[in-house]
């Protein structure tokens, strides 16, 4: 790793923190809406559907942000949209915490889900722009595996501070990250190819997502990714809770010690994930490498869902961890390939947040068959899109090693 690392440029390592701090704080402040989902269905009255509608209302309003931060990161630039969406997130999140009634944290949830979907998009046209092909996929890997760290983190505040404070005081700590847009402001310049596009004269637009040649790509990986999202928000949003719920509701029954202490081990391997995949991607190829992930994943999660024993559970669920997530550090390294540098942070922005937007109906889904099916039912139907999104990649090219346009 050091070898790599110590050949970028220091703009291009100081993009790696930015849009890793960024990331892993976004997975802190929208973890913590998972970890408390269980204290906050008690508190307010909520069935299992009406907490995923929750979860659901957050990932529209992402997709929508996600889309308009990905324009704004072309057309203003990429720090400068990751500072207003950092800035969003974390303010709407701490306001969680004094939302009393299901209308306000409907209305908490959206505006910090605008933020959420606009971080990723401008993150990853950033570290793009600022490393050259052959480690782009290693800065990408590290730049996405800073979710993991903020996952893990987001579950060890809520083990510290929900017994003691409550639940609205876990939302409090999310204001934190509000101080990164300090640091980002001071210290990380734009790209200079992202300048080189703006003195051409280059205006992004959407619709030349779908020019000739562009059209059926931004399709594919618009659908490859919702899938994935699906996959990815149907399993993890409802795993605390299905670690938590009694027996006779579906769940495992565990308590909040053993149910956080298993979602902690279980981002050792997604952080794992995330950088052996940048490895990989860049010696054999992306696609090659997000197809194995996925097919793995699959198979891995119904195993996961089909044992009870904690032991069992604690050695699945890295390896779960390991591949239903590290496939994400492909994503950007292959969307900054084929799209040029004007359109790069729009196209990385709608075919992330429409995928995102699809994957919306997830936590809706789950907690509707959960209710009727149990959670391990309804959760295995994550391994039908993992297997999807496989299928999907036989129409996207290999794009390992291709200069940014």
């Amino acid at each position: 790793m050091i070898a790599w690392w110590t050949q970028g440029t220091p703009d291009g390592r100081r993009a790696i923190v930015a849009a890793g701090l960024g990331w892993m704080l976004d997975a802190f402040d929208v973890t913590l809406f998972a970890l408390v989902l269980p204290a906050i269905r008690r508190d307010l009255g909520l069935s299992a559907a009406t907490g995923g509608l929750l979860g659901s209302v957050a990932l529209i309003s992402a997709a929508a942000g996600g889309v308009v931060f990905g324009w704004i990161s072309d057309r203003f630039g990429r720090t400068r949209a990751l500072m207003l969406s950092v800035l969003l997130y974390s303010v709407f999140t701490a306001a969680c915490g004094l939302a009393g009634t299901f209308a306000q944290f409907v209305a908490c949830r959206i505006l910090l889900g605008l933020g959420m979907g606009g971080e990723w998009a401008s993150g990853a046209a950033l570290v793009s722009e600022t490393w050259a092909a052959e480690h782009r996929g290693k800065a990408l890997a590290l730049m996405q595996s800073g979710w993991a760290i903020g996952y893990g983190l987001a579950a060890a505040v809520n083990y510290v501070v929900q017994p003691a404070f409550g639940w609205r005081a876990v939302f409090f700590v999310g204001i934190l990250p509000a101080a990164l847009t300090i640091w980002v402001r001071r210290n990380v310049r734009e790209p200079d190819i992202w300048h080189r596009a703006v003195r051409s004269g280059s205006r992004p637009r959407i619709g030349q997502l779908f020019a000739p040649g562009l059209a059926s790509l931004t399709l594919v990986l618009t659908a490859m990714n919702a899938c994935t999202l699906f996959g990815w928000w149907s399993f993890n949003l409802w795993l605390p809770s299905y670690l938590q719920e009694p027996v006779s509701r579906g769940g495992l029954g565990l308590q909040i010690l053993s149910s956080s202490t298993l979602i902690v081990v279980m981002q050792v391997g997604m952080w794992f994930g995330y950088v052996t995949f940048g490895y990989v991607s860049d010696r054999v190829g992306r696609k090659r490498t997000y197809v194995t992930y996925l097919i793995a994943a699959a198979v891995l999660l119904l195993a996961y869902v089909s044992v009870h024993a904690p032991v069992a559970l604690l050695v699945l669920g890295p390896l779960v961890a390991f591949f239903a997530t590290g496939y994400y550090s492909g994503f950007g390294a292959v969307t900054a390939e084929i799209f040029p540098t004007a359109i790069r942070g729009t196209a990385q922005g709608f075919t992330y947040n429409v995928g995102r937007l699809v994957s919306a109906a997830a936590p809706f889904t789950v907690g509707t068959l959960a209710q009727t099916r149990g959670f391990a039912t309804a959760l295995s139907i994550s391994s039908i899109a993992f297997l999807a999104a496989a299928v999907l990649w036989i129409w996207i090219p290999e794009t390992r090693g291709r200069q940014l346009t």
